[in-house]
């Protein structure tokens, strides 16, 4: 006779490993916890927990261990069938991969060269205006680069508010303010320097540090910051 399973919908809120890993984020579950919301459900003798609990138990808790296992061991745990086995082998193996690749380098602007170098190629052959923003952390390194408009920069055509709002999203301490003159000309107009002072004051409320603003050319910038307007 087959063994009823119990669904991850069917335990007590406080053993949802789904809603938790919501709630907290990933590194707040245990490693059972984890391997519970791959396998999804267990038995009606324990809950999926229980059962990766057992298992690793079995591995001395150690997840080299758990990754050498094979299909057939796996499968000999009531509640984990070749499916399950597989799904388990297959997360051990990316964790292995995870772990022999480089993090990803972060690019570093703390300088209007930098800056410019990084934006130049995204802006040399634009016919229009775009405006991007450039999320850092403390150390100046890129958390992300986003357009914020395309078609010409003004007070209007570029919301402050969403400047803000993106640099607490991604929790930056620094931002810097790019936008190109197609024409060649890297004399920054009056509505620059109108929207340059609003973004300054709206940075200095919310305590974030506004690095610069780059006006791109196709082989020159000005810089706010170097021209000690900021």
């Amino acid at each position: 006779m087959e063994t009823e399973k119990l669904n991850i919908n069917q335990w007590a809120e406080e053993d949802r490993p789904r809603e938790k890993l919501m709630t907290l984020g990933a590194e707040a579950l245990s490693n059972a916890e984890l391997l519970a919301i791959l396998i999804g459900s267990g038995s009606t003798k324990e809950t999926a927990v229980e059962l990766m609990k057992r298992v690793l138990n079995d591995c001395h808790n150690n997840l080299n261990s758990l990754g050498k296992m094979s299909i057939r061991e796996l499968c000999a745990y009531n509640g984990i069938g070749e499916a399950k086995a597989i799904t388990i082998l297959a997360a051990c193996e990316l964790g292995k991969r995870r772990a022999r690749e480089k993090a990803e380098e972060r690019q570093q602007l703390s300088s209007p060269t930098l800056i410019y170098n990084y934006m130049h190629p995204r802006m040399q052959d634009l016919d229009t205006e775009e405006a991007w923003l450039l999320l850092m952390n403390q150390n100046y390194k890129l958390l992300k680069a986003e357009r914020l408009s395309h078609g010409g920069i003004t007070e209007t055509a570029v919301d402050v508010r969403i400047i803000i709002k993106e640099a607490l999203l991604h929790n930056a301490t620094v931002i810097a303010f790019c936008h190109n003159h197609p024409s060649g000309n890297i004399r920054p107009s009056a509505d620059d320097d109108r929207l340059t002072q609003r973004i300054k004051k709206a940075c200095d409320i919310m305590r974030i540090h506004l690095l610069d603003h780059v006006i791109v050319t196709d082989g020159n910038y000005y810089s706010y910051h170097e021209k000690g307007r900021l």
